[in-house]
């Protein structure tokens, strides 16, 4: 691993209590990469705090599989110089990270509380000076990428094609796996796989549901409780859906009765389909009951060939007998003989 000279950059906020959206800092170079910080001063998903995030910039340009690693560290100053706070939490140092096209930035949406920058005089003439200090450690411009590369998310390794989709489900519900049972890494993939797979499927519209269907999706939501997911939103989204299946097939109008026959002309399907292969196992098995009746014929036709041939072979052994012993006998010619 090739490590690189830190780089700080520092650049000025002014009147910073005025701001309200988003501050971006120009582009700068660290360990030959490109780069740049936001600053939130409302706080990014964070109320009432300064959030901060370095960013790798243009990386939407650059090649697949790109990554940097880096160690960062944010410093924030007043005009006089002061450090207010820096800002990494680990206890061994500053944080070493890697950027990569799945997270191209990196930082603290709780950085600092707003109220701690109005105490103690922290702020000077309404400026606040941010410093960022990057060591890069680790620069990939290319990687080979055969789309079975994963990645961590809260713990789970997903695929980055599944990278988003996990994201969104963590975002949307920290608490949905703070308690989940199983240890073992494949055994979390494989129940991540399930969810993801169910949240897709309870997202299709409630008239395609038949209901095999609804029964499996609750027995898979059961499932993945006993796993320790906390799926009380999936569970009234499922309940939700059983309801809305309800009311079409009771309400008696035309459109409930086409899903009904729509629903049984789902099952006859399936039916025909299970007849036709039990057809087809059928036809197999008599296929091979006429190859085993064959060669119970085969057999017994040579049981009988082989019984004749050790009749003969013994009628042959007794003539051979016969003829033995009347050469053993040496009878006289009789037919020489006088007759008195």
């Amino acid at each position: 691993m090739e490590e690189r000279k830190q780089t700080s950059f520092t650049f000025e906020i002014d009147n910073f209590w005025d701001k309200e959206a988003l501050i971006r800092s120009p582009n700068f170079f660290s360990g030959g990469c490109e780069w740049f910080v936001d600053v939130y001063p409302r706080g990014c998903g964070i109320e009432d705090h300064l959030s901060t995030f370095l960013c790798v910039a243009n990386h939407e340009s650059l090649l697949l599989g790109w990554k940097r690693k880096a160690i960062l560290s944010l410093v924030l100053l007043n005009v006089s110089g002061k450090r207010l706070y820096r800002l990494y939490r680990d206890g061994s140092g500053p944080p070493c990270k890697t950027f990569c096209a799945q997270f191209p930035a990196w930082g603290w949406a709780d950085a600092m509380p707003r109220e701690m920058l109005q105490e103690n005089g922290f702020m000077e003439k309404n400026k606040l000076i941010v410093q960022v200090n990057v060591q890069v450690v680790e620069v990939v411009d290319e990687a080979e990428v055969t789309g079975k590369e994963t990645i961590d998310v809260n713990g789970f390794q997903v695929l980055y094609s599944e990278v988003g989709q996990v994201t969104t489900i963590f975002e949307k519900h920290p608490d949905v796996a703070l308690n989940f049972i199983p240890k073992s890494q494949l055994v979390k993939t494989v129940y991540m796989k399930l969810l993801m797979f169910l949240i897709e499927k309870l997202n299709k519209p409630p008239r395609s549901f038949s209901n095999n269907a609804l029964s499996n999706a609750r027995m898979e939501l059961i499932d993945l409780t006993k796993a320790g997911f906390k799926l009380d939103w999936l569970k009234e989204k499922l309940d939700e859906i059983s309801l809305e299946r309800k009311k079409e097939n009771g309400d008696g109008s035309l459109s409930s009765y086409g899903f009904r026959v729509q629903e049984l002309e789902e099952q006859v399907q399936e039916l025909e389909e299970q007849v036709k292969n039990l057809n087809l196992e059928l036809d197999t098995e008599k296929v091979k009951s006429a190859h085993v009746l064959s060669l119970e014929q085969t057999v017994s036709d040579l049981r009988d060939e082989l019984s004749k041939e050790k009749t003969r072979s013994t009628t042959k052994d007794v003539l051979e007998g016969v003829i033995r012993s009347w050469e053993v006998l040496d009878y006289p010619d009789l037919s020489n003989e006088e007759i008195e």
